[in-house]
């Protein structure tokens, strides 16, 4: 069984907080025997996942258009398009089964949110979602990784926001240079959900200064 609902979710998520529980509720009664989540996950869903992916929207223009890279379980991008409606979300996912549980996750919850099919380095995949101000991913690649599947992504000027954890400025300075060659700005390191979550979201942001020519 899932943990219990914490307070921070009725802020993060407020009218939409019921779609955020069933979504918690799909998690742990399929998440380990579709390989999304770990046994030991079920009990931290809520801090671990829901609410941690939910505060990124503090980096996310109004009505920003949003591609979350890899998305597999739908994190962040299914708790970010609870908690923020006005964005317009992709789901990118390359695994079929992973694709078939986004779409019924989006359509159990009636969620407007796109599903689709494919890589980052793919020149359909480019052609169809590219031109996003914002790209989001969660333990998908190292940076350095992240950036040559992200950048080409996004409209020049838009950012990638990556999910890390405690390792965030140790790997920017190892992938510094890979970064710029990429075509990234100078990255930032910044906190969400100080003063929301206990533990807030550690996240890596990189503008993209590629121009149009540059795809």
């Amino acid at each position: 069984m899932a943990e219990r609902v914490p307070p921070a979710a009725e802020a993060l998520f407020g009218a939409d907080l019921p779609r955020a529980v069933a979504y918690a509720e799909l998690l742990a009664e399929h998440g380990i025997e579709r390989g999304l989540i770990g046994p030991r996950e079920v009990e931290r869903l809520w801090d671990r996942h829901l609410l941690n992916s939910a505060v990124i929207g503090e980096r996310v223009p109004h009505t920003a258009r949003v591609v979350d890279l890899g998305s597999g379980a739908g994190l962040p991008g299914i708790p970010l398009a609870i908690a923020r409606p006005d964005l317009a979300i992709t789901l990118l996912e390359s695994m079929a089964r992973r694709v078939e549980w986004l779409e019924h996750v989006a359509r159990v919850l009636e969620l407007g949110v796109a599903v689709v099919r494919g890589r980052a380095e793919e020149p359909a995949i480019k052609r169809r979602i590219g031109g996003a101000d914002v790209v989001i991913a969660r333990a998908v690649a190292p940076l350095a990784k992240l950036c040559e599947w992200s950048l080409p992504l996004l409209r020049p000027g838009g950012v990638l926001i990556a999910m890390k954890g405690a390792s965030a400025a140790e790997e920017l300075a190892r992938d510094r240079q890979a970064v710029t060659r990429a075509g990234g700005g100078e990255p930032r390191i910044e906190s969400c959900g100080v003063g929301v979550l206990d533990d807030p979201a550690t996240v890596v942001i990189v503008a993209n200064r590629r121009t149009r020519k540059d795809r």
